[in-house]
C-alpha cells in the first residue's frame, strides 16, 4: 500500500482499549448504522411495518413472485460473500508468496471474526425476540440474509479503499454496494420471510459489526477523504462532515 505495508499484515496487532473504543463509537454514529436504525423505528409506527410487508407481498412490484424473490434474495446474499472473498484478495498485499500468504491469512482472519460476530448476535437476538415471520417461519428478528449480507458488503467496501483505483471508480462501486444491500432486503421482504423492521435492524447491525471490526482489528491506515457521522445531542443531533487532505 502507499505506506509500504501490506494488506493484512498487521492485523491484530495490539489493538489498545483506547482504538478498540474508538473504532466501535465511529462504527455507531456511522450513517450507515443510524439511517437504517432509525427507518426501523419510523416502521414501528402505525402498523406501517406490517402494512408494507403485506403490500409487498401481495404485489411483488421487483421481482414478481414470492418464490422469485426468494430466489433473487439467494443469489444476492450469496454474491456479498463472493464480493468480500474477491476483493479482500485484491487488497496489495505484497508480492513475496510468504509474505502475501501470512498477510492474507490474517486479514481473513479478521473477516472470520467479523462474521462470526455478526452471525452470533444475529443467532442470539432471534432466540430472544422469537418474532414469527409473515411467512409463518419463527425467529425472523433480525433477517440472517440481511444482517450478514450487508456486514460482507461493509467488509468490502472497506477493501475497496484500499485496492489501487481512482476515485471515479471506487465510489460509484462502494455507492452500488448500499444501494446492492438495500435490494437485498426489499427482496426478502417480498419473499414474506421478514417485515421491514427485520431488514433494516438487520442492515444497521451488519454494518456496525463489520465496520467497528475492520476498523479495530485491520490495523490499516486511515484512506477515507470524506466522511459523514451523526451524534446525539440533548434536544437533537449533531451531523457532522469532515474531509481528510
Amino acid at each position: 500500500m502507499q505506506n509500504g505495508r501490506r494488506w493484512g499484515g498487521d492485523a491484530f496487532s495490539s489493538p489498545t482499549l483506547e482504538k478498540i473504543g474508538q473504532s466501535a463509537y465511529r462504527a455507531l454514529v456511522d450513517w450507515q448504522t443510524l439511517v437504517p436504525a432509525a427507518g426501523a423505528l419510523i416502521f414501528t409506527i402505525d402498523h406501517f411495518d406490517t402494512r408494507v410487508s403485506d403490500w409487498a407481498g401481495q404485489n411483488h412490484p421487483i421481482f414478481g413472485s414470492e418464490s422469485g424473490a426468494k430466489t433473487a434474495s439467494d443469489i444476492l446474499y450469496i454474491g456479498t460473500y463472493l464480493e468480500a472473498i474477491g476483493t479482500s484478495f485484491a487488497t496489495p498485499s505484497g508480492e513475496d508468496s510468504k509474505d502475501w500468504k501470512i498477510a492474507k491469512a490474517k486479514g481473513f482472519g479478521v473477516e472470520l471474526l467479523a462474521f462470526g460476530a455478526t452471525a452470533g448476535t444475529t443467532v442470539l437476538l432471534r432466540q430472544t425476540t422469537q418474532r414469527t415471520a409473515p411467512d409463518g417461519i419463527e425467529n425472523s428478528f433480525p433477517s440472517g440474509h440481511e444482517t450478514l449480507g450487508v456486514g460482507n458488503l461493509t467488509f468490502s467496501n472497506r477493501n475497496l479503499d484500499y485496492i489501487p483505483m481512482s476515485d471515479e471508480v471506487r465510489i460509484p462501486i462502494q455507492a452500488g454496494n448500499i444501494a446492492y444491500g438495500a435490494l437485498l432486503g426489499w427482496a426478502r421482504v417480498e419473499a414474506r420471510a421478514h417485515y421491514p423492521t427485520d431488514v433494516l435492524v438487520g442492515a444497521a447491525l451488519g454494518h456496525f459489526i463489520n465496520a467497528f471490526i475492520y476498523d479495530a482489528f485491520m490495523n490499516l491506515p486511515e484512506s477515507k477523504n470524506f466522511g459523514i457521522s451523526v451524534s446525539p445531542e440533548r434536544g437533537g443531533a449533531l451531523v457532522s462532515l469532515f474531509f481528510s487532505f
